[in-house]
């Protein structure tokens, strides 16, 4: 590895100490070897510069102490001193708007985070949150930097805090590109969103020979924490990709998305998408029978520009869908049922997904809309004895707290706490809308005959056709289509195909709500 002492530096004017200063530059730019970039590729990795050059605009990175170096001695540290110490910070421009960055360089000390590393990513982390501009982090680090001991565990002290300070205030956006075991995976656990790589980057608190050690059970790192695993099972990836161009793209996009901060409004394109285009396609894609499934992303594709949105969580707890997207150009955060998917119940994982999304969206001033067809909560031991009361209410929780504009449309089934639940006008939705196939009900007919008139049932004569009479009459009496209009529990019934251009209207009177919440210090929700 190149010394300061071996650049150049016989001159003693300015002219030569400029000299000096590029060749030193150029070496920090470089990076420790041709030989670790070359292994750095061999695993399908990029450098830790590519990386930022596909995130950033073109020639818009400025770095931060590049010529950073550690200061540690012992386990031959002393004699290992790269400029950056593994981890390059700076901002640059993503879309044209400011973004801050940090990205773990392995090929130095693996990633791994030491004294001087942690205290650049500090500033770098204050610097974004004193501006106001998003955080993005390229994660493949290695852990603690073992030789340096605790000093090194504090780093990553430093770190949480402020991504907890952050939170709310700022977009932080975890892209694991590489390792992150151990106490290292709870910063991207922290932040908004976490974008991952298939089979290159993983994320475990004990790796796979600890589990092994400890349980005996048999598994590798991918199978433990890689990017599929993170992505459908845990929930703890919100985007999975196969090649890190094509992640840090969708990066792009996100940000595309998102506001600066928790004062600005996201940005606003141009529209070529009618707003007052119509849906009639909406009347053929969801079927009056609440009992026949369909597709809630093809109701999506018809309402939003362009048909064009971003989902989170796509792969985990399906049977609720979370997107970004766009009406009129104007940022949109869409949660719906989908029927496709456990009928679209609410379940435990569905709550919780779809709650933090309800708080992404409400911090960073994205207003919600709500597409319901929901039958209620999903029934069953595992679902009581995992929590079900105290993860429903999470969502709960999560829509009364919010003060950006909301707006529910019941497109069919509503029943019983699940329509409460999802942003229904006694919790505070601002509007609420209907589609004439709207089936608003404590529960299902059948259900509901079943108990109101149980004794009738089973005295019958016919106890079958009994049931069915008591049905038809329960439907025509409290399930109608404009029964909670009649109540003013929904504000109007509309066509669907109308749908879009009611959005958009209403979304356009909502634009200057302001809403305050009770002074306190914060809330305690239920966890």
């Amino acid at each position: 590895m190149t010394t300061v002492e071996e650049v150049p530096a016989g001159a003693t004017d300015a002219r030569g100490r400029v000299a000096e200063l590029h060749a030193i530059r150029e070496q920090a730019y470089r990076g420790p070897s041709e030989r670790a970039t070359e292994a750095q590729r061999a695993k399908g990795k990029l450098t830790a510069r590519e990386r930022i050059e596909l995130l950033l605009d073109e020639g818009s990175f400025h770095e931060v102490e590049p010529l950073r170096r550690h200061r540690a001695t012992g386990f031959g540290l002393e004699a290992k001193k790269p400029y950056t110490d593994g981890v390059i910070t700076g901002w640059g421009q993503v879309h044209g708007r400011t973004v801050f960055v940090y990205a773990h360089d392995f090929r130095i000390f693996g990633g791994a985070l030491g004294e001087a590393h942690a205290t650049k990513i500090h500033k770098i982390m204050d610097m974004a949150i004193q501006a106001g501009a998003p955080l993005v982090s390229l994660n493949d680090g290695a852990g603690a930097r073992i030789q340096e001991g605790v000093s090194a565990l504090a780093g990553y002290g430093g770190i949480f805090q402020r991504n907890t300070k952050a939170s709310g205030v700022i977009p932080q956006i975890s892209v694991m590109l590489g390792p992150c075991a151990g106490g290292a995976a709870y910063s991207p656990a922290l932040t908004d969103f976490v974008f991952m790589v298939r089979d290159t980057s993983q994320m475990f608190i004990t790796g796979p020979d600890v589990v092994r050690a400890v349980t005996g059970e048999e598994i590798t790192q991918n199978g433990l924490g890689g990017a599929d695993v993170h992505a459908e099972t845990s929930g703890v990836a919100h985007f999975a990709y196969d090649d890190e161009a094509t992640c840090l793209e969708e990066v792009r996009y996100l940000l595309s998305l998102l506001p600066a901060n928790n004062r600005e409004n996201p940005p606003v394109v141009e529209c070529e998408d009618p707003a007052d285009r119509s849906g009639d396609a909406l009347l053929d894609l969801v079927p009056a029978d609440g009992n026949r499934p369909y597709d809630m992303h093809k109701v999506i594709e018809e309402i939003v520009d362009d048909g064009e949105y971003l989902e989170v969580h796509e792969r985990w707890a399906t049977n609720i869908i979370c997107a970004l997207a766009r009406l009129d150009g104007r940022v949109v955060g869409i949660i719906a049922n989908q029927p496709q998917s456990l009928a679209g119940v609410l379940d435990i994982e569905a709550s919780e997904k779809a709650a933090r999304f309800v708080q992404m969206c409400d911090a960073f001033n994205i207003p919600i809309v709500t597409l319901l067809d929901v039958p209620g909560f999903l029934p069953g031991v595992d679902q009581e004895h995992g929590g079900i009361i105290r993860h429903g209410a999470k969502l709960l929780y999560a829509y009364c707290n919010a003060t950006v504009p909301r707006i529910s449309i019941v497109l069919r089934k509503a029943y019983g706490g699940a329509y409460i639940v999802m942003d229904s006008q006694s919790i505070g939705a601002d509007l609420t809308y209907a589609w004439p196939t709207n089936e608003i009900a404590v529960m299902g007919a059948e259900g509901a005959a079943g108990v109101i008139f149980r004794r009738q049932i089973a005295d019958a004569e016919d106890p079958e056709a009994m049931r069915a009479r008591m049905v038809k009459e329960y439907k025509s009496e409290l399930m109608h289509p404009y029964y909670a209009a009649e109540r003013g529990l929904v504000d109007d019934v509309i066509d669907p195909a109308e749908t879009r251009h009611t959005l958009i209207r209403s979304l356009e009177m909502l634009r200057t709500k302001h809403a305050d919440l009770p002074a306190r210090k914060h809330g305690n929700p239920p966890q």
